[in-house]
């Protein structure tokens, strides 16, 4: 990723380095007070299938609706010109309540291996009790999975499955003449039967909120320096227990805990470089993106380091304080790093308390910002050994974590955002804090194709699935809240609407992952090396940008203001 000045180069490879290009920012002056939002929280149904089957023609197949596999394969399938095989699934939906909103489901089935298959969910009218019935001519496409990963894959499902009822699915297979067998729900491994996950947000009534607004501003203004009011008095982060708050709208979407996660859907956030050709305005930088793709972003990601002057190190900047005021959310990935000389602090450094009057100075700006901010300390850190150990990883963030709850600084709601690379899965739970010390759990992913040597393109929701399962699997941070703190997508220059397509699958995929409650896309051209075939900017070209734009109207990333009706209230010091 890159931060002002900074461009972290993704190499050929692997791993990933950080080319630190550093130059000091303007002075800023902090001080900030918002109103609290609402919490209403989502619930969610984890159903197992009634019944299953497997679509066949094939008389040596026998009793498919008996046995503890289901099978896929297109026709012809291993020579067999009728051949063909769906595996065929029944949900009956019950127990969603009246009030229930914005509800996604989501089908999961597991299979044993990856094959190099692409398999497609759609509603069926065959019987799933049946022992062999024949396939049905395939009704819509609902998802797709292509490329068949060993443990569950997930289709969302929600064009079909609206509420209570019975639902009838079906799998039909292309690409990969040979049969891919999945669980069925006579498998005598209760946890690999198929399972139908519903979430929906549930509504309460709506009670007043407070607010004092400031006057709209244009998001292409740069910041101005208001007046200093009387002092306010600075609320809190209520308590993280779940409890519900009051509801800053009625229905059943548009309320935010004290965490900041949206009770539907999800944020869309952007980083959105500045450089020496805007004077390294960073509002202006961030406002002209939001022009192009017609919408104002939930979120604002911006990078900061160790040094604690100027835009880099005093943050919230002018331009931060500004964004708030237009009713946007922060994300400030704090680096143990100072920009402007390349200096690499290691986490001893910091947990030494060498660095306590430089946190000590952050921790209070952002305590009196008197709203949740997000805020992540050294983001990536298994791409780090310059640093030190996972230990000492650990060790610090605890100790920055803990001197922010001595300052009062109780509004940073922390990210531990991971590469999520599977060649560092032994290294995760090492590198985890402990639930008390994370609130958000992110990581960063990327479709970089030809990018980092590949030729392989992943769909978004095999891009942002493969460590969203394995965190599964895992358990690491479980119950918690995910984040995609960076995500992004080549071009492919054999399909000219390759990534405008892939950008507007990515809705679906975020419904076909609902854990996933924000998703921040870095728009930096300095994160690889560009090329000819190689750019990960959203707005290289025209139908890029229009497939962005449209990912972005989509309802699931509509979120209203976080700040409730009016847009946070923040004052200067």
């Amino acid at each position: 990723m890159s931060r002002r000045g900074q461009h972290r180069l993704r190499h050929h490879g692997t791993h990933r380095r950080a080319v630190l290009l550093g130059t000091l920012g303007a002075s800023v002056v902090a001080g900030l007070v918002a109103t609290m939002m609402p919490l209403l929280a989502a619930d969610d149904l984890a159903l197992r299938a009634v019944a299953d089957t497997t679509a066949t023609t094939v008389p040596q197949d026998g009793d498919n609706a008996a046995k503890t596999t289901l099978a896929t394969c297109p026709a012809p399938c291993e020579g067999n010109p009728r051949g063909r095989r769906d595996a065929v699934v029944r949900f009956a939906v019950s127990g969603v309540p009246a009030g229930a909103a914005n509800l996604r489901a989501t089908l999961r089935v597991h299979a044993w291996q990856a094959y190099a298959a692409t398999v497609t969910a759609h509603g069926s009218r065959v019987d799933a009790g049946a022992a062999r019935p024949a396939p049905a001519p395939p009704e819509p496409v609902l998802d797709t999975v292509a490329g068949v990963r060993p443990g569950f894959n997930e289709w969302d499902v929600s064009a079909l499955v609206t509420g209570n009822g019975t639902w009838t699915l079906s799998l039909a297979q292309t690409g990969l003449d040979t049969r891919v067998y999945w669980a069925a729900t006579e498998h005598r491994d209760p946890e690999l039967r198929p399972r139908l996950l519903l979430t929906y947000g549930m509504g309460v009534p709506a009670s007043p909120v407070v607010t004092t607004p400031a006057a709209p501003t244009s998001p292409s203004v740069a910041p101005s320096s208001p007046s200093t009011p009387a002092p306010t008095a600075r609320p809190s982060r209520p308590p993280s227990s779940g409890t519900p708050g009051p509801s800053g709208s009625p229905g059943a979407c548009g309320a935010v805990s004290p965490l900041l996660v949206p009770s539907c859907g999800a944020w869309w956030g952007m980083y959105a470089p500045a450089g020496p050709a805007d004077g390294w305005d960073h509002g202006r930088a961030f406002a002209e993106v939001e022009t192009q793709v017609g919408r104002r972003f939930d979120i604002v990601h911006r990078y900061h380091d160790f040094s604690n002057a100027g835009s880099n190190g005093a943050f919230p900047d002018g331009y931060e304080r500004q964004q708030m005021r237009e009713g946007r959310l922060l994300f400030l990935a704090w680096e143990s790093r100072i920009f402007s000389t390349g200096t690499v602090l290691t986490w001893a450094d910091v947990y030494s308390g060498r660095y306590d009057a430089t946190i000590d100075a952050v921790a209070g700006r952002i305590r009196d910002v008197g709203a949740p901010v997000f805020l992540g300390f050294d983001h990536e850190p298994e791409d780090e050994p310059a640093k030190g150990t996972d230990a000492e990883f650990v060790r610090a963030w605890r100790h920055v974590h803990d001197r922010f709850a001595a300052a009062g600084a109780d509004n940073a709601v922390w990210v531990w955002t991971m590469m999520g690379w599977s060649g560092h899965y032994d290294r995760y739970r090492g590198l985890y804090p402990g639930d008390r010390y994370v609130d958000w759990v992110a990581y960063d992913p990327y479709n970089f194709h030809v990018c980092n040597g590949s030729r392989v393109w992943k769909s978004p929701s095999t891009t942002i699935g493969t460590f969203y399962r394995w965190l599964d699997e895992q358990g690491l941070g479980a119950g918690k809240p995910r984040m995609l703190a960076e995500f992004g997508t080549n071009f492919d220059a054999a399909d000219p609407t390759a990534k405008r397509r892939w950008f507007e699958e990515f809705p679906a995929a975020l419904r076909a992952h609902p854990k996933i409650k924000a998703a921040v896309y870095f728009n930096s051209a300095g994160m690889t090396s560009t090329s000819a075939t190689c750019d990960m900017t959203m707005n290289h070209d025209a139908s890029s940008l229009a497939g962005f734009a449209r990912a972005g109207r989509d309802g699931y990333l509509r979120q209203p203001p976080p700040f409730g009706h009016a847009p946070a209230t923040v004052t200067d010091r």
